[in-house]
C-alpha cells in the first residue's frame, strides 16, 4: 500500500458538513483510496455515510485516518493501532519475551555490589540513552554515599 508523501499530519480544513469522495479523502490524508478501503474493511475507520455511489466521508474520517497514519509512520503495527483505537493506553507495559526468544542482556557494574541488568531493545533505549542512564545511576549512588568523586566504574558485560 503505497502512500503519497504529505508534509503535515494535521487535519486539513474541511467544512463542518462537507461531503468528501474517497478520492478526496485519500488526497487529504496522503493515503491511497485502496488503503482507505482496507482500513475500513479492517474496522480501523468508520464506514462512509450513504451507500455505493452515494457514499461520502466526513471530517471525522479525515481525523481517524490521520491518527492511524501517525501511528503507523511511528512504526506501530495495525494490530497495535487497533488496540489503541479500542482505548488501550498509548504506552502499554512491555510484554514478556515468549519462550525460546533470544535476548542479549547487559550487566553494568556501577560499584562493588551494585549492578544493573538491562536489555536496551526491550527497554526502548538507544546506546546514548543507556550511557546517560548509567551515568545517572552512578551519580545517584555517589550522592547516596555522600561522595563527590569521579564517575563510578562502568564495566559492561554482555551475556
Amino acid at each position: 500500500m503505497a502512500e503519497s508523501p504529505s508534509p503535515t499530519l494535521s487535519a486539513p480544513s474541511t467544512g463542518a458538513d462537507e461531503k468528501l469522495s474517497i478520492d478526496q479523502l485519500a488526497s487529504l490524508t496522503g493515503l491511497t483510496a485502496r488503503t482507505v478501503r482496507y482500513y475500513i474493511q479492517q474496522d480501523l475507520v468508520s464506514r462512509p455515510q450513504g451507500a455505493k455511489r452515494g457514499a461520502y466521508y466526513e471530517r471525522r474520517h479525515v481525523e481517524q485516518l490521520l491518527l492511524i497514519r501517525r501511528w503507523t509512520e511511528a512504526g506501530l503495527s495495525l494490530e497495535r493501532v487497533r488496540e489503541l483505537i479500542a482505548g488501550a493506553p498509548e504506552d502499554p507495559p512491555r510484554r514478556a519475551a515468549p519462550p525460546g526468544a533470544v535476548e542479549v542482556w547487559s550487566r553494568v557494574t556501577i560499584a562493588d555490589g551494585l549492578e544493573v541488568h538491562l536489555e536496551p531493545g526491550r527497554a526502548g533505549l538507544s546506546p546514548e540513552q543507556v550511557r546517560a542512564f548509567v551515568r545517572g545511576i552512578a551519580a545517584i549512588y555517589r550522592q547516596a554515599r555522600g561522595e563527590q568523586g569521579p564517575t563510578a566504574s562502568r564495566h559492561v558485560n554482555n551475556g
